[in-house]
Order: C-alpha cells, then structure tokens, then sequence
C-alpha cells in the first residue's frame, strides 16, 4: 500500500482491509510508530502492525542466549556474534511488507534523554521501560498538539499489562466497527412517542441514544430519510419522537443504525497510578487486575530500592515484595485486597517469560496501537492486566533449583514453569490440523515453548485440508520457518484431508500416539469431524477461531469438559429460492444470485455437459437412441447447450447482450406482468411491500459501464467454456459496441406459464428431472441435427470461481451483474471489495487477533501437559474493537445416570471383545456381565441390529456379529449403540455410552 498513491495491495491487505476499511488503512499508511524494547513482547507487537508508513526500532540491548526463548527473530549466530537486537530484528521486521519503511535506534533514552524527536511520531509505545521513563515519556506525549498516542506495555513473568493514553480528547468515527444491517419494519404507532416495531422480531441490536434512519416507509412517508434517536423498549421494539402528527402508517421500510463518532477522554500515567480504570477479563477473580496493578508497582520499587529484580525462589525477595504491595496498595484510591499468592508467584517468576503470554498481550497492544493511529473501534481505557497464575500454582511446591536458569534459549520459560515441564513440552507430539494465519501463529508459539523437540522424539504434524500447490508451499514454508525460530523443533507437513476418508492414515493408532490435537480451522464442519475423534480416542482438543477483531478459544479435556460437539451454533439460514429468484430485499441476495449465475452457467452447465459426452460416445448414437423414443437422463439441457454453442467471439458478445436482456428487462417486466403493482393478498394488504420490492426494468446503454462490465466479463466468461480465443482489442468499446449495433433483440412478449409461486420453503427445481413434453422432445431432436450438421464440439471447459484474480473477470461478472441486479430492485449496490467478500464468503482476519488467540491457547497447551485440575482451565471470548475480553471455565462435563448408581459422560466407552463366533447373544450377556445392566437393543449406525419387537429380531440372538455387522477385511471394532432396560415396566429404555466392540480379542491393541 503506497502512502503516497493510497492505493491498497489486496493481495496483501484483503483480509485486514475487511476489518479496518479503506479509511483507517489509508491513515495507517500515513502514520509513523515509535517502538521500544525489541524483547518477546515488542516483537509481537512489531509483527502485528506492520501496515503503517514507518516504524522506528528502538533498543539498546545485545543478543543474548536467553532472546533465543522469546524473539522469534533472533538466531543462535546472532548470539555467538554478539550482534545488537534491534540491527538483529529490522531486516526481519521489514520483509513482512515492502511498503513499510523501517528504521533502527540505538541511542539511549533515558531521564536525560531529549524527547522533541518524538514529534514525529503518530504513536509511541515503550516496553521494557521503567516507570518513571514511561511517566516521563507519557507527560512528554500528552502535552502535545495533536497529542502523541502513548502505549506503555510491560511482561513480568506470570503478570502483563497494556496502559493507554491518547489525549484528553480523543475522537473515534466507529466505536464497534460493525457493519449496519437494514431491519425491515412491522409497524410504527402514531403516538407520543411513536413506537417502531421490528418485521419477524427480528432483534434490531440498539442501545438507547443511537440514532437510525428510516427509509421507504408507506403512509408515515415524513419519517423517510429522517434521523430519529432511539430509547430501547425490548429487543425487538424501541421509541422515537411524536409521531402523534405524522400521516397513518401503512407498510413496509426499514431503518438503519447511524454510525456517529464519540469522543473518549484519557489521562496521563501519572494521575492513572492511584486509581487506574482497568479491564475485567475474568469475572470468576474481578479483584485480580487491581491486585497485579499493585504488584507490579510495587515491583517498580523493588528495582528502585535493589537495582534488580526478585530472584527466583529467593523467599526473602518474596516477602520484600509482599510488604512492599501492602505499602503501595495503602496509597491507592482505586485497590483490592492484596493477594499474597499472586505476589508470590509474581516474585518467583518476574525474572522470567511465558511466550505465549507475551504473544495474547502483544496481539491486543497492538490492535491499540491501530486504534491509537486510525480512530476507528473503541480504545481501552485505560489499564489491561493479565495474569497465568493459573499456570504456576500447581508447580509452586516444586524446588527452587527446578527454576534456575541453565545457560539455554528455555531459561526464561524455566524461571515460569519449572525444569519438569520444560522436558515434558519437549516430549510432546501434537497433532495440528490446518496451517492458516492461526496455525502459523500456534507454531511460533511451540517453537519458543520447545514443543516436540528431534531428541525427544516429540513431533508437531501440520496438515492442511487441500492438496492444492499454493498450500503444499504454505505448509513447508511454514514447518521450515518454525524450524528456524527453533532447530531442535521436529514438524512434519502433511497434505491429506483429515476426514472419514482419511481415516486408514489418521487412525486410532495415530490418535494413540498423540498427546494432544490442536485445530486451527475455519469451519464449523472440520471442527466437528476433529472433535469427534478426539472424543472416541480420550485427546485433548485445543480449537480455536476468529472472525476479524473477535476471537475464541475453547479447552477439550477427557472426562473433565464437554466437547466441540456438545453444544450446536445455530445453523447459517439460507436465503429462500423464491427471494433469490423474484424478491431479493437486501445487497446479499443479488450478490447470491450473482454468485449462483456464475456456478450455473460457468460450472454445473459445463461439467454436466462434459459428463454427458463421456457417458455418451457420439452426438450421431444419441440422435439415433432419441429417435426411437429412448429417454436420456440430462439429454435436453446437453443438447440446447450444444444447439446454442457459440464458435466466435463476436458471438459472445452477442450471448451476453441477450442474457442482459433476460436478466435485467424482461424478468422485470414478467414479474410485474404476473404481480401488478396493485396486486394485494387476501387480507387486502398490498403484495408489494417490505421486504418485496418491486424490480423497475434497465434498458440497455453501452456509455453507462456497469452496462459495459458485464457484456464484456459474461462474453469472455463464455468465450472461457466455449474454448473462444479474443484479443485485447475484442475487449475495446469500439469493437463491442459494433458488434452489439448488429444483435437483433426479439420481441418481448410476457408469457401466461411462469410461476406465481412465493413460497419462501420452495427448493430450486432440479432441472434434470423436470419432465419433458413431447414438443420438446422434438424440438431437442431437431437442434440435435442441426448441432451435428454443423459438426459442433462435444467439449466444454468448466471454470472454478477464482475472487483473486483479478484478470480472469470473475468478479467483474459477479459485481456487475449483483449491482445491476440491486438497481433494478432499488437495493443500495455494493462496491467491488463487499461484493467479493460477500461472494468470495471471506472470513476478515488481522493478526493481532490471530496472535491473542494462539497465545492463550499456548497458555492452556501447558496446562493440559501438567495434567492440571478442572479449575485451572480457562476459555476465553474477545472482541478488541470494543475492547471486551472474557476469560471463563469450561463447561463442566456432564454424567448422565442411567440407573443404580450407574454413570456415563460423553467420554465413557465400553468395550466388549469377541472372537469369529461370537453370537449377539454373547454380546449382549457379555455387556449385562461386566456393566451389570441389561441390554435391550442394539444398533449400528442406522442398521437395526437387536430390536425386541421387530419381526424375526429373536433369531437374530444365534447368529454371530461377524454376519450380522459384516465388516470391511481392515475393520478391528464397531461402535455400537445400545439401550437398557428401564427399571419399571413401560418405562422408555434407558440411554448408555457407545459399546465397542472388539472382533478379536487382541484388536484393541493399538
């Protein structure tokens, strides 16, 4: 992205730019950032904002072996040289993106410092900076005009913190950064105040005090391109002013929220000390961030007092400390009680570094520093405290020498979590499916923990869900990246889908192999595939997701949470075949319909084409089988295809002229043929009212270039099938436009046999199995001839939907004929950019969320290796535009009775094991035997095994399970269903856990 032309590299932004729009990245790209402190958390914050104009490097310090545990920059030889950090991490920072001028500093900046060089700067952030120099910095930034956005950041082993200051107005065009939607209304009283209901109760998602515009509303016309401030009723109501005067309302419009800017207010460091405004992230401890504000100032001055900080395990430095945060709590106006534990593990662990900790912390710092430099989502006001005690507290009984440093690239993750657990990670084998921006970040992350390490024989496999070139290079390129953070890391990149099918690779074998899976997915389905595996095998499960600045993560351990699959988002509504047809309301049903015109008739048509032929061997055996009366399935589209094929480009050109016609005049004028503008229902409501639309007809015109895009992008796009070679000056508005002056237009005549259907639960035809008339089948016979007389291909080449490419006119199709579309139908068109997220189904993405996510997962990675009680788990929700961030347990798993004191949870399995004879009657003893409950049916899949009161099921007991189940060669269990008897007659049979059963008796060895 060039400053100076504003021009935006999708290639490069896409994602982001749906996050931040074009207004806030053409700000970034003419702002400059000061950063200070190239330690682990400086450098995740560097890695996160790298779309500004330029940045500036600050740091003073050499490379030590210690940088090798948190900088994912710094190399062993970068060590042994004895290079300085910053000279180390700039060239580095700066092949992340091109456009980005980065530059270093070395010099000191201390008390003595002159900070007038700081006017240069947009925003300014300082880590690993002592107090005084950041309240120095701060009071420095503070008193400028514009003031400079000042972000102090600091990690002290367990404890983090992030503190703002952007001047004492600071203004943010878009708090949240959510996109209005438009909300059709019901009804609006004429009252004071008038109260507007919403259509289908849908929630309208206000607050009292925004403000909406209404737009197309019948009768009460005077509210039409109003601005009304809202007071909330319910969720699917609210109040505006008198509308006591206005004209009766009728039907239809709709309102949308309008998005107007708010102006925050912040203080210097300086005055935040005694009684900071803090976030809340875990409402399980809400004292926590107040106690860490206490501990880490008074931690401040333990180094004043000591020149150094707490040594590990030093229990007289412990208490030092402790006696210290009572003092300074004393002085506060804003404190908690002070928590001793939490002072001691600060002590223990403040020489040290949890990389992940680091990397959650450093993803929200940076999301502020955006904030800081565009003005857009909600800024944090003004403190951010995290804490990982629960990390720590199990290892507190440990030995102090566990936690002494040994010379290595872990000493300071060992001053956290103790030697043991250093080792245990370095055994670990992970299994991690899906290698995105989260994976990339999950594997940053355990190349600094030691994750897996080759002497180990631990192993991290990465395996992507597409076999597709461009991923084969993501997925080496990112095993090779993560091996050079860290050498001694073993990865194996894999290219295999994980799916039933892929079930002979990742087998109960490999799952037993593993101690742990890790998802880094963007879809519910995969997820839920993972999930099921790791369930029936007893793994861990780390998942997690995110959708622009939100972000989750969930915990999945054995017999202590439930699983992905315990609980179902509900699911994505489609949008009905009738409102894509005839009623579209909103932008996203053209842009549908757009993207469902493109897969019709540049992709199913094709494909079904090509498979005919290869079915079929000739057109002449066709024509003869046709003419004796045979019906052949998909015959009569194959044949108006080839009927209709187009040979030259000219042709093209004149295929798309009439699609224009069909799809943005007649299909108008047939609607309102069918449905008349004063049509009404039989209530005697007018049928054209929101959300129907009724669609006005778009004549022709080659000057308007909308009109032009899409003769030119549906030609080409059909040239594309067809085999059709064009020039670039084809594509000239002098060749179209003379070859359009010779298409003839037929006359349009509106037909009597199109459907008045609006039944919104209607599916789409199937077009291969509607039936044919005898008509027709003569006509197919005759375009047949013609098509073989004329010695017409029988070859078609499908295209596949490509939004990056921006040569191919893919999207110049989909946005043409979306926006034409929306025209007709009156509906606001959308730009290029929403119309390929929309289309492309782009899920936005920005790295500083991606960092938190993989950070905090990390954090739990360690907890699941310690083998960690329930309690210490954490799940956690964030949205950074808000800022909100939600730290709480996981659900609890839950034990289902079945009866006498007989439980069974979602990771219960019993197992049977059989031999070659063994009967269903044997099963089903075998089970009353070892569980002591009776079995009273039995099933596989959706194959009834054992069912009392079916006819014949009694004999079933004698034959063997090997017949009855009849299992694959390879096949060492099924799972099967079973339900028992209830303990009173009548009552239903009672549920149970899945019985595997084992066909040999040693099948169940791995």
């Amino acid at each position: 992205m060039a400053a100076d032309s504003m021009e935006i590299d999708d290639s490069l932004y896409s994602r982001q730019r749906y996050v931040l729009g074009d207004r806030a990245m053409h700000q970034m790209a003419q702002s400059s950032v000061f950063l200070s402190g190239m330690g682990g958390l400086g450098i995740e914050i560097a890695l996160c904002f790298v779309a500004v104009q330029a940045v500036t490097l600050h740091d003073t310090k050499q490379c030590e072996t210690w940088d090798l545990g948190c900088n994912f920059f710094i190399r062993k030889e970068d060590v042994l040289s004895q290079r300085r950090r910053v000279e180390v991490v700039c060239p580095r920072v700066a092949e992340l993106n091109p456009y980005v001028h980065v530059d270093i500093s070395s010099s000191a900046l201390d008390d003595n410092t002159d900070l007038s060089f700081l006017r240069k700067y947009q925003c300014v952030i300082l880590t690993e900076a002592r107090l005084n120099l950041q309240k120095r910095v701060n009071d420095f930034c503070h008193s400028q005009q514009p003031p400079i956005r000042f972000i102090g950041c600091d990690a002290y082993g367990i404890c983090v913190r992030v503190f703002c200051d952007f001047g004492d107005e600071f203004e943010v065009s878009d708090p949240t950064g959510e996109e209005p939607k438009e909300i059709f209304i019901q009804n609006i009283t004429q009252d004071n105040p008038g109260v507007v209901t919403c259509m289908d109760n849908q929630p309208h998602g206000l607050q009292t005090g925004q403000s909406v515009i209404f737009r197309e509303v019948g009768g009460m016309v005077e509210l039409n391109g109003t601005t009304q401030q809202v007071s909330v009723l319910s969720p699917h109501s609210f109040a505006i002013r008198d509308t006591s005067l206005l004209q009766p309302y009728a039907h239809g419009g709709f309102f949308v929220l309008v998005k107007t800017p708010k102006t925050y207010r912040f203080e210097t460091l300086e005055q935040q000390l005694c009684d900071p405004q803090v976030l809340i992230p875990d409402f399980s401890k809400p004292e926590a961030p107040l106690q860490i504000h206490a501990a880490m100032l008074a931690l401040e001055t333990f180094q004043e007092q000591h020149s150094r900080l707490p040594n590990v395990g030093c229990l007289q430095d412990a208490d030092v400390l402790l006696k210290l945060t009572e003092e300074v709590n004393a002085t506060l106006k804003n404190k908690a009680p002070v928590n001793t534990e939490l002072v001691h593990c600060l002590s223990r662990t403040a020489r040290g570094t949890l990389p992940p900790l680091a990397a959650a912390v450093g993803g929200v710092a940076s999301q502020e520093v955006l904030k800081a430099i565009t003005g857009k989502f909600a800024p944090l006001q003004q403190w951010l405290y995290l804490d990982a005690v629960e990390v720590v507290r199990p290892l507190q009984a440990l030995a102090t020498e566990e936690f002494f440093p040994r010379g290595d690239r872990y000493d300071g993750l060992r001053a956290c979590i103790g030697e043991s657990m250093c080792l245990e990670l370095h055994k670990l084998r992970v299994f991690m499916v899906g290698c995105g921006a989260i994976g990339c970040e999950m594997l940053k992350n355990f190349a600094l923990l030691g994750v897996g390490l080759a002497k180990s024989s631990g192993e991290v496999s990465i395996v992507l869900f597409s076999s597709a070139v461009s991923l084969q290079t993501t997925s080496y390129s990112a095993a090779e990246a993560t091996c050079e953070i860290n050498p001694d890391l073993q990865v194996e990149a894999h290219l295999n889908k994980v799916c039933p099918a892929t079930e002979n690779i990742y087998n109960d074998s490999f799952y037993s192999s593993l101690n742990l899976v890790v998802t880094a997915l963007d879809n519910v389905e995969a997820r839920r595939y993972v999930d099921s595996r790791c369930v029936s095998n007893q793994r861990p499960l780390l998942d997690s997701g995110t959708m622009g600045t939100k972000g989750h993560t969930e915990i999945i351990v054995p017999n202590l949470t439930e699983s992905y699959n315990s609980h179902r988002d509900p699911p994505e509504e489609e949008i009905p075949f009738c409102t894509l047809k005839s009623f579209p309301s909103v932008i996203e049903h053209t842009i549908q319909w757009a993207r469902d015109k493109f897969e019709n008739a540049f992709v199913h048509k094709p494909s079904l084409y090509n498979s005919f032929w290869q079915t079929h061997s000739s057109a002449e055996v066709v024509l003869q089988r046709m003419q004796t009366g045979e019906s052949l399935e998909g015959s009569f589209q194959v044949i108006k295809l080839l009927s209709r094929r187009p040979s030259r480009w000219e042709q093209c050109i004149t295929v798309a002229r009439l699609k224009f016609e069909k799809y943005f005049k007649r299909k108008a004028l047939q609607l309102l043929h069918s449905f008349p503008l004063d049509t009404r229902l039989k209530d005697g409501s007018l049928f054209w009212q929101s959300p129907k639309r009724p669609p006005t007809p778009i004549e022709f015109d080659l000057k308007d270039s909308l009109h032009f895009t899409f003769i030119v992008s549906t030609a080409r796009l059909f040239a594309g099938i067809y085999n059709i070679s064009y020039t670039e000056k084809d594509l000239s508005e002098e060749t179209v436009a003379r070859i359009l002056a010779t298409v003839k237009i037929p006359q349009y005549s509106p037909s009597e046999k199109v459907s008045r259907s609006t039944d919104e639960s209607a599916k789409k035809p199937d077009q291969m199995k509607m039936p044919v008339s005898s008509e027709e089948e003569r006509e197919a016979i005759v375009q047949l001839e013609e098509a073989i007389a004329t010695d017409r291909g029988l070859q078609m080449s499908p295209l596949q939907f490509e939004k990056d490419d921006d040569s191919n006119g893919h999207m110049d199709f989909v946005t043409s004929a979306s926006a034409l579309r929306a025209t007709m139908y009156s509906i606001e068109p959308a730009d290029r950019l929403k119309t390929k997220r929309i289309a492309g189904k782009i899920i936005p993405a920005i790295a500083t969320a991606t960092a938190a996510v993989a950070g905090l997962v990390a954090l739990e990675l360690i907890k699941v290796v310690g083998g960690y009680e329930f309690e210490s788990f954490k799940n956690c929700f964030f949205n950074l535009a808000i800022p909100v961030i939600v730290l709480t347990e996981p659900a609890i798993v839950k034990r289902t009775l079945i009866r006498n004191n007989i439980y069974f949870s979602i990771w219960d399995c019993w197992t049977i094991f059989g031999h070659e004879d063994f009967t269903l009657s044997e099963f089903m003893n075998a089970v009353r035997e070892k569980y002591g409950i009776e079995p009273t049916m039995v099933v596989h899949g959706v194959k009834m095994l054992y069912v009392p009161v079916m006819p014949g099921h009694s004999k079933r007991l004698k034959l063997t399970m090997q017949k009855l189940i009849k299992p694959s060669v390879d096949r060492r269990y099924v799972d099967l269903t079973v339900s028992f008897a209830p303990e009173a007659d009548g009552d239903e049979d009672l549920p149970g856990p899945p019985v595997r059963y084992y066909f040999s008796p040693g099948a169940g060895t791995p």
